[in-house]
Formats: C-alpha cells, structure tokens, sequence
C-alpha cells in the first residue's frame, strides 16, 4: 500500500527513525505495530525531513500481510492508520500499489519555504528582483556550498523551478522549488542566500559564484528549519495530482525591530500551523 500523509514538524525530531526521541516514522511504525500488521522492512517513507520541518505530503510504502493487503479496502486502511496515529499525524490518502514499489523514487518533490520567518525580511521585497535571485538556481548545479553532503551522495541536482511564494496581497513572502531530489540542508541554504540577497547582504554575483566555484568554500548560511514546508510529490504509482502551493490568505507583516520580531515568530508558527492543517483537512475529504 502507498500512502501520503502530512504532519507538523514542531513536535518531531525528524522524519527518520531515532532512538529516545518521537519521530514521525517511529510513530507511523507505532500504529502498524498496533494494528499487528507489522513485519520487518515493510515501512519505506519517502522524503526525509529535519527536526522542525512540517509535511502536507510526504508518502510511504507500507508492506501489509498478504491477507490484510487482499482484502482490506483503501478508505479504511486510511481510516485505521489514524485511528493509532496523533493528532498532529494525519494519514490522508492510500492506494494500491505493484508489490516492489519504492516511494523513494519519486519523479519530484516540491517545498516551499517562508522566508519571512527569518529576522529583518522586508516588509516590500521587489518581485521581479527576487525572481531574478531565484532562477539562479534552477538548471543542474554542483551544489556543494548549499547542502551537507550525506553518506558520498553526489551533490549535483537539478532544480526545475525556483519562483516566489505570494500571500493575497501580492507580497513576497519566500520561495517555492521543486526537483526529483534534495540533498540535506540544500534548500535551507538556498533560503538563507535568498533572504541575505533580499536584505542587501549579498549581490546576486555571490550567489553565482558559490554555484559556479563548488570547489571553493562559500558559507551563505543556513536558514532555520521551521519555515520549511514539504508541499508535494508526484509517484508513478500513486493517482494524486501534483499540486503548487496556492497564494497564502492571512499573513501577518513581519515587523522591523529584532526584539518584536521575536515575539511575532509565535504568530507566525501559528499561521504555517492553519494553513497546514486547513490543506491536510481538504485533502482527507477528496
């Protein structure tokens, strides 16, 4: 069975498994478990996320008995899953997939990141400025300076697209990007290049050239975990439509000071917080 589900990432430290710590696949295995459906390797998630990080889809194949996988109808697989899962877990679509199937090898990925929720972001950032910053990287790159290379992965990507993310005003509040494949930290560190270039810290010729030179050290910093949002993902053997982030309703300016920004970070977790859970409500009931 293929699944999708989301979560909010505050109260996980990551997606991967860990000893002493609540995780998102230590929970998903929990629920298996309870259910007696668990047997060793049957549970595979699909995209790995850092502590703090929030999912409205992620996917996993999950490996059922042969009898249970016969027999047991999509909607109350779903249905049992969150009945063993937390709150802040939701399971909200499963369907049948060839026995083998690997949810790691999604065809893409798509993130977004709000870049407001890092101190000093304008209150007006020039749309067609950041555009430009954006498109920098989108195409196959060496992204050594932008990620924490894992395990010898290699760290040559490509980037499909890179565009603002707007809320209803027309405001530039971070980025949206979208690739088969991420490395670790890799989009954390494009945020803290956008945002730095967005403040004027940087020219768009630094940006370039920690692309350009990968060979040569070039630490634009790394953005804080819980702007970040997995948004989307598209699997041959899953029937969901790729879907881009809509134009955000209801987001607060982020002040100018450093002390209040502080205190507005509280609103804005509250705010990514809503419009997490009002998606993962809509897609429950498609």
């Amino acid at each position: 069975m293929m699944v999708a589900f989301g979560y909010h990432g505050a109260e996980f430290h990551g997606s991967q498994i860990q000893p002493d710590v609540r995780t998102v696949q230590g929970e998903l295995k929990r629920a298996i478990e309870r259910l007696g459906w668990w047997t060793d390797d049957c549970l595979e998630i699909s995209s790995r996320t850092d502590s703090g990080v929030s999912v409205r889809m992620n996917m996993a194949t999950i490996t059922l008995p042969e009898k249970i996988a016969k027999n047991i109808e999509e909607s109350v697989f779903v249905s049992a899953m969150n009945d063993h899962l937390p709150d802040d877990l939701l399971v909200w679509k499963a369907c049948r997939a060839p026995t083998g199937t690997r949810s790691r090898f999604a065809e893409k990925r798509l993130y977004v990141y709000r870049c407001d929720m890092i101190s000093g972001w304008p209150q007006e950032v020039d749309f067609e400025r950041f555009k430009t910053a954006c498109q920098i990287f989108v195409g196959c790159h060496d992204f050594t300076n932008f990620c924490r290379i894992d395990g010898g992965r290699s760290p040559i990507r490509t980037i499909d697209s890179c565009q603002p993310w707007l809320d209803n005003s027309g405001r530039v509040i971070g980025f949206s990007v979208v690739a088969k494949s991420f490395l670790w930290n890799q989009i954390r560190r494009i945020a803290s290049a956008l945002h730095r270039f967005a403040i004027d810290e940087i020219e768009l010729e630094e940006i370039e050239q920690s692309l350009q030179n990968p060979h040569e050290a070039i630490d634009l910093g790394r953005a804080p975990a819980e702007g970040l949002i997995l948004w989307s993902l598209k699997h041959n053997e899953f029937s969901h439509e790729f879907e881009y982030p809509t134009i955000v309703e209801g987001i607060s300016l982020p002040p100018p000071e450093k002390r209040a920004h502080k205190q507005w970070l509280n609103l804005a977790r509250m705010e990514n917080s809503s419009i997490l859970q009002r998606e993962l409500l809509r897609l429950i009931k498609t």
